[in-house]
């Protein structure tokens, strides 16, 4: 009867949809783009008094986790037909249907206003800038059907990160943490380009564009090896600029390593070990860059 009905099953519960949403969105992998955050956040705290302030780290950690979740959960929606025609993303939750369209725009649109939220408490430039952060991350799901650089456009947005938490804490423009965005960027922009080599085939059966469909999977790994090698150089003059001791450079060290370790594991021919170049690498290395250059700070006489 319940089946001749249409009745397939009792009604989702609004926590499975809160994680489905979660799922959607990736929540987990702000671990990419927070340790950034971090040190931008806490160089400027050590240039200011020397002194962590605990409640402007958590409004800065409120702040990149709401624009980050509204990023992707609009990024998610924009590119749903062009995910349910890849096999690889055609499981995603709003493909799917886990996540209705509606459901995805309200998480979108309440982590826009926990972002707005959180800017407006740190400091009137947080807010008044707020849209620049929010512009490229609307604009880059929209970039692969224009343009073949659309990692460009992510690595715009990411860049915004290291330059709002300085903003955040100083309230004020700082060259160093621009210096500290543009490797972030060309970082993500990097891996960005080893991630879009396994999407070749579809990409190119459905017209969409990225530096892999356009110029093959050589030519994009040959690109994220230069973004990689810009990402170090961009580090060392951060570090030189912010006068960063031993402990800073120990982790660029470090980071250069990864990079020989993460570019090893992808060849043209040998796609199958991307997701641990991409997740486990890439994860790696903001993790332990944040933790030499927290060491790096308390020994030069940063308070918590």
């Amino acid at each position: 009867m319940a089946a001749a009905e249409g009745v397939v099953g009792p009604a989702p519960q609004p926590s499975s949809k809160v994680k489905a949403f979660l799922r959607l969105v990736m929540i987990e992998h702000s671990v990419f783009a927070l340790p950034f955050a971090y040190i931008a956040a806490l160089t400027a705290m050590f240039q200011w008094d020397e002194n962590i302030h605990w409640g402007r780290l958590l409004l800065v950690t409120i702040a990149m986790v709401g624009l980050r979740t509204f990023a992707m959960a609009a990024n998610r929606i924009i590119d749903r037909e062009i995910d349910a025609k890849n096999p690889r993303t055609a499981g995603r939750e709003i493909v799917t249907g886990a996540v209705s369209v509606r459901q995805g725009w309200t998480g979108a649109a309440v982590a826009l206003a926990v972002f707005l939220g959180a800017a407006a408490l740190l400091n009137p430039l947080c807010l008044a800038l707020a849209p620049i952060a929010i512009v490229p991350m609307v604009v880059y799901p929209y970039g692969k059907r224009f343009t073949n650089f659309p990692h460009a456009i992510l690595g715009l947005a990411q860049a915004m990160g290291p330059v709002g938490a300085w903003i955040a804490i100083s309230g004020s423009w700082s060259w160093d943490a621009v210096i500290l965005g543009l490797a972030v960027g060309i970082w993500i922009g990097g891996f960005d380009l080893i991630f879009g080599c396994q999407d070749v085939a579809a990409d190119r059966a459905h017209g969409v564009k990225s530096v892999p469909a356009r110029f093959g999977i050589p030519a994009a790994l040959y690109g994220a090896r230069a973004c990689h090698v810009v990402t170090v150089l961009l580090f060392a003059w951060y570090a030189l600029a912010t006068d960063a001791g031993g402990f800073f450079w120990f982790g660029l060290v470090i980071v250069a390593v990864a990079f020989v370790y993460e570019h090893s594991l992808v060849k043209p021919g040998d796609l199958s070990r991307l997701n641990r170049a991409f997740f486990t690498v890439n994860g790696f290395i903001g993790i332990a860059l944040f933790v030499c250059a927290l060491l790096d700070l308390l020994v030069r006489g940063l308070t918590i």
